[in-house]
């Protein structure tokens, strides 16, 4: 016999080969369903799983579990502060990329006007 996934061995039911939540919820990995069920409930789970086409529940299931994680560690709000976060980073960089590409002009400008002046030196 099989240990059961972690799900139905947090749940305290018996888990069998149909079980929807075996595939996603392996036995190893317990702290992944402790987190889906502390933050959206089994019911819950299994409801969305059953409405999302099996060959996208493991896609579903990941973005459970990343959003439940995210929950945690903030509760407020979860993985959206992180795309915040991660937003605001990438126009810190756009806004760094910008000044870099004007200094890179500048240095061209500055080369190019001192190799007029040598060229116009060495023709006197």
């Amino acid at each position: 016999m099989t240990s059961p996934c972690a799900a139905c061995r947090m749940l305290h039911r018996r888990c069998n080969a149909k079980c929807m939540l075996a595939p996603y919820f392996p036995a190893d990995e317990p702290g992944k369903f402790a987190a889906v069920h502390k933050v959206f409930g089994a019911s819950n789970v299994i409801r969305m799983l059953q409405i999302v086409d099996e060959e996208r529940r493991d896609d579903a299931v990941k973005g459970l579990v990343y959003e439940a994680y995210a929950r945690l560690r903030d509760p407020v709000y979860g993985c959206t502060g992180a795309i915040f976060y991660l937003q605001k980073c990438v126009e810190d960089l756009e806004k760094q990329l910008r000044e870099a590409r004007e200094q890179v002009l500048q240095s061209r400008e500055q080369i190019d006007q001192l190799m007029n002046f040598l060229m116009n030196k060495e023709m006197i």
